[in-house]
């Protein structure tokens, strides 16, 4: 991050709202929608700026590079292959480090937005399962603007002018009625629902717009889950 940052700083502008929800001290997730490849970088930018480390899950695609690899590797970055059974490893993977006092952050959606006007989609089970796994708070942040540095599936970047990249941080999702249940899908399925609506929320603050009455949904959008939908490559996200 100590690299990156100056980039970020040098190309965009930024706007942090409520970073005094991110914990100073101890395990947590982090969960933000996804609008752009670069989003990573302006969300490790904002948890940097309020004195934390981040660790991402990390698509698998990411670490076949061997130097890439290396680097996220050393970074301590959490390797996930998706739609696999191998994912599980990513999942104890991720609570192993909450529970040593990190800050893991994850995309519940898990890909790229495929809603026409960019809102958050349905979510997927993973920060659901770890934040019941571990107890640990889950910090939703609703933010704007990556996608115009990067746009989805773009390969060339806008740099300038300068983009501003907004960020809302909001309160601890609440969980506590959940943690002590039995996880069930139906448990599952609840958590996954109030982070994704906490997520929007702030979406929706953030844009000053309001959300689609219901989020979109791959599936029955027949959309595919992973790649480029307008292309059969399988390593993007």
């Amino acid at each position: 991050m100590p690299i990156v940052r100056p980039a970020l700083i040098a190309t965009t502008t930024h706007e942090w709202i409520g970073g005094e929800n991110i914990p100073e001290t101890g395990g947590f997730i982090l969960v933000l929608n996804h609008v752009s490849h670069v989003d990573p970088l302006t969300a490790a930018h904002i948890v940097y700026d309020h004195g934390r480390l981040p660790r991402y899950l990390a698509k698998s695609g990411l670490f076949k590079n061997k130097a890439l690899g290396f680097f996220l590797r050393a970074a301590g970055q959490i390797p996930v292959e998706r739609l696999s059974k191998n994912a599980a490893g990513a999942f104890d993977a991720a609570v192993a480090a909450v529970r040593q006092g990190e800050c893991v952050v994850v995309y519940p959606e898990g890909t790229l937005t495929r809603d026409p006007d960019g809102w958050p989609m349905t979510g997927k089970s993973g920060a659901a399962r770890i934040a019941l796994e571990t107890g640990c708070p889950v910090i939703p942040v609703g933010q704007w603007g990556a996608q115009e540095i990067l746009p989805r599936y773009s390969k060339k970047p806008d740099l300038f002018p300068r983009k501003l990249i907004t960020m809302k941080v909001g309160a601890p999702v609440d969980l506590s009625d959940l943690v002590t249940q039995q996880r069930t899908p139906a448990v599952i399925q609840q958590a996954t629902d109030r982070i994704m609506a906490a997520i929007t929320h702030l979406v929706e603050e953030v844009r000053g717009e309001k959300a689609p009455a219901e989020r979109f949904d791959m599936k029955k959008h027949g959309v595919q889950q992973i790649g480029n939908p307008n292309k059969t490559r399988k390593d993007d996200s």
